[in-house]
């Protein structure tokens, strides 16, 4: 090895036997991989949604187990001494199968299929997104080698500049317009095919390479094409199946991350999920509304307000796209009712109206709230938005005797922001449950106190109650 003449005394670096690779092609490459590596993570957290949620205690470790990976593959590609591009091609590659493959919807479906959730996300992040990191990190280190720099300082910065810019472009784009125009088997075929193109530029594909270059285009594509037909955008899974209900005539489900969010059947009038059934039992005929404004956090079907013409309905859902596709798949009629495409706590923060009712029925997985939805803030925030005297109804899947730490502290969470609210468990007998909590908006009475024998006043209070 020999060392470069160098001038007004900067440090010499080694010369070696690899040619220095082009500027523009090197950020090329490394733009590539800061836009697939970042791209990986935002798809693998939706595609987790359906299986396991999007609560804290998902999205940390499956961010910290990335970057572990990545960080892993910075000291790998650091260790790599000869065959550059030919490492950063072979990489690309695999991290292109894994992407293309790994990351389809029937891919992560069949993992969590008939798999317990933890070990099936343990496979997930093990096998496909963690690999798919740690290949994808080598990148930086390898090709700061092939650079054109009088110090290792000005090579590792401008190509961890234009990593940086691809992993920046690379979640904005495809969570904000790729994921929302065309879904996101999208995001993953766009990413595939990037990497398939980077390969194809680090080095000049032999016959057997350009085979498999090819070979992993057709796989990305078979593996994505057929997603086209689902409805899935960057917030949920949706789908619209048969389902066998008792007493109701061909029933369909309206099915949001892997859950029955709504059903509804062919019969006139027709009938609906049990829990909506019971919250319009509540809202019209316990409470004879009409003529009222009520607001539904957690869009569901928009059944709630199926063909209910006596009173108003706000829907607040986050994703936009949900209600012209319950429209079209579900409903198969326009949805009743006025609809804002927002966060839930955000709206019941921000607005000034107020409101008679709020539904909240808010779930990113069959049995997840999402967890700033949860919170004593949250349910405050809910009776700030009622009237005086309104009524709050929340759809809750709880186990059924109410014992699970989750139940309790759920419960006495509500009841610390509304006093004492009416519980009633849907399925009794069920492991998870619908439980409505009927909670009402008064003014805050005497504190409680409990009857003993040595000072019972029980005969007392009831003849001073209603």
């Amino acid at each position: 090895m020999t060392l470069r003449k160098e001038s007004c005394g900067k440090v010499a670096i080694p010369a070696t036997s690899h040619p220095a690779m082009s500027p523009r092609l090197l950020f090329t490459i490394v733009f590539i991989e800061g836009y697939c590596s970042l791209g990986a993570e935002i798809i693998a957290l939706r595609r987790l949604i359906p299986h396991v949620g999007s609560s804290i205690v998902v999205t940390a470790p499956t961010i910290g187990l990335f970057l572990l990976a990545l960080a892993l593959g910075y000291h790998s590609g650091s260790r790599v001494e000869a065959d550059y591009r030919a490492v950063v091609a072979r990489n690309f590659l695999i991290s292109a199968a894994l992407m293309g493959a790994g990351l389809a919807g029937g891919s992560v479906n069949a993992i969590f299929a008939g798999t317990q959730a933890g070990l099936a996300y343990l496979i997930f992040v093990g096998a496909i997104l963690c690999p798919l990191a740690w290949l994808l990190g080598q990148t930086v280190p390898i090709l700061t080698n092939l650079m054109r720099a009088q110090r290792s300082g000005e090579a590792a910065g401008r190509a961890l500049y234009w990593s940086t810019l691809g992993s920046f472009l690379g979640s904005v784009t495809l969570s904000l317009v790729v994921m929302q125009l065309f879904g996101v088997w999208a995001a993953v075929l766009l990413g595939a095919l990037m990497l398939v193109a980077g390969a194809a530029l680090v080095q000049r594909p032999r016959p057997l390479t350009a085979t498999l270059l090819v070979a992993l285009t057709a796989l990305s594509a078979a593996a994505n094409l057929g997603d086209r037909q689902r409805a899935d955008t960057a917030y949920a899974d949706y789908a619209v199946e048969p389902v066998l209900r008792e007493g109701m005539l061909a029933p369909r489900a309206f099915v949001v991350n892997n859950q029955n969010a709504s059903v509804i059947d062919a019969s006139e009038p027709p009938r609906y999920a049990r829990y909506v059934q019971h919250l319009r039992r509540i809202l019209l005929e316990d409470l004879r509304f009409n003529n009222r404004d009520i607001l539904v956090l957690g869009a569901g079907g928009f059944t709630l307000s199926h063909r209910e013409a006596l009173n108003r309905y706000t829907y607040v859902d986050i994703d936009p796209a949900i209600r012209a596709i319950a429209e079209r798949d579900f409903l198969r009629e326009a949805a009743n009712g006025e609809f804002i495409a927002t966060d839930a706590r955000r709206f019941v923060i921000d607005t000034t109206r107020r409101f008679d009712a709020i539904v909240v029925d808010v779930y990113s997985a069959r049995t997840s709230i999402p967890g700033h939805l949860v919170t004593r803030e949250f349910w405050r925030d809910t009776r700030h938005a009622l009237k005086p005297g309104g009524v709050m109804l929340a759809n809750l899947i709880l186990d059924g005797k109410l014992a699970s730490p989750y139940a309790r502290n759920l419960l006495a969470t509500i009841e610390g922001a509304y006093g004492r609210c009416a519980v009633e468990v849907l399925f009794k007998s069920a492991p998870a449950s619908n439980v409505i909590v009927t909670c009402f908006a008064a003014e805050s009475g005497e504190a409680v106190r409990v009857y003993v024998d040595e000072r019972n006043l029980a005969d007392i209070d009831s003849a001073r109650s209603p």
